[in-house]
């Protein structure tokens, strides 16, 4: 089994990517998207959404992050696909799943599940440019406000050459809300044949067991659940059990060495409270953390409370 790590706006960047594979059990990672409108981009932008192509295209645990690419126009998205092989990417992914209104608005991400050609035209141009040992992938959702393009988009996709399908079993319209919709996955398989990767509410093992029943899918792709159980693509792959409160306080406490000393260090405060709200699902302890940190703006402070619920005597 394949346990991709998803991308996700503003939340997985290089440091989450760095944290998670380093506890371990994903495959494969999948950026942020780069924004492409009617340009080709400097290397600057790559490197700073994707730091990883530095280091031979990895993370230093040594799993492969691969360039997400997002836009309507399909030569300069073909233009770009190659800057990010050229600089270390291995392979490329398309976005057809972003539901933010500012992306649909100028024609990115979810809206071009209108447009079926659009989404052929895209995956055509870009696997014609990108060397053919390397991947061309995409992601998409059910459809935009409806189911009734899903097998037509899918079948688009693979015709064009894509290299396999992450299907987010759900449309832009339903958002993040339960249930998604596995058993669609399944209907969309029977039509292609290009690996399809199931994604979307697998927040446990057993979740996980019950969307590749029901998708017909080995491999999966995890967003907000490996956020909520950092362990997850372990428990998962290899039977783990979830990981207690204690280590993951301290797994807290490193992520916060990563923050302060990295690029987004005055991000700190926001971003350790952004994941309690993940975490939470999970952990009752993490609300009780959020109201102890909730008003604290400096992290030392933060990473002081941090350390006291680490220790094994705390009791939430």
């Amino acid at each position: 089994m394949t346990v991709m790590l998803a991308p996700m706006e503003g939340v997985v960047d290089h440091l989450m990517r760095e944290m998670l594979t380093e506890v371990g059990g994903f495959d494969l990672c999948v950026t942020e998207f780069v924004r492409v409108v009617d340009q080709k981009l400097p290397a600057k932008t790559f490197y700073k959404l994707c730091p990883e192509l530095l280091q031979d295209g990895k993370t230093k645990a040594g799993v492969p992050v691969r360039v997400q690419l997002l836009g309507q126009h399909p030569q300069w998205l073909a233009e770009n696909a190659l800057t990010a092989v050229e600089l270390g990417s291995p392979g490329v992914d398309l976005n057809f799943g972003c539901p933010a209104k500012t992306v649909n608005k100028s024609k990115g991400g979810a809206v071009l599940l209108k447009e079926t050609q659009a989404l052929y035209d895209i995956v055509h141009a870009v696997r014609q440019a990108v060397p053919d040992h390397l991947p061309v992938t995409a992601k998409i959702r059910l459809g935009f406000e409806d189911k009734s393009l899903a097998i037509d988009n899918a079948v688009a996709i693979a015709n064009a050459g894509a290299s396999h399908l992450v299907v987010h079993a759900r449309t832009k319209t339903e958002g993040y809300r339960p249930p998604a919709y596995w058993d669609w996955i399944a209907r969309i398989k029977q039509h292609i044949d290009i690996p399809v990767i199931a994604n979307g509410e697998i927040w446990s093992a057993q979740d996980a067991q019950r969307c590749r029943q029901e998708s017909a899918c080995e491999d999966l792709m995890l967003g907000r659940g490996a956020l909520a159980l950092p362990n997850l693509a372990l428990c998962i792959k290899h039977h783990q059990a979830p990981m207690a409160w204690p280590e993951l306080a301290r797994l807290l406490i490193k992520y916060s060495g990563y923050e302060i000393y990295g690029d987004k260090g005055r991000y700190y405060p926001n971003r350790i409270k952004q994941w309690c709200g993940y975490l939470k699902r999970q952990y009752p302890q993490a609300e009780l953390l959020f109201n102890d940190i909730r008003r604290l703006n400096h992290a030392d402070d933060i990473v002081k409370v941090l350390r006291r619920q680490s220790s094994q005597e705390y009791v939430a």
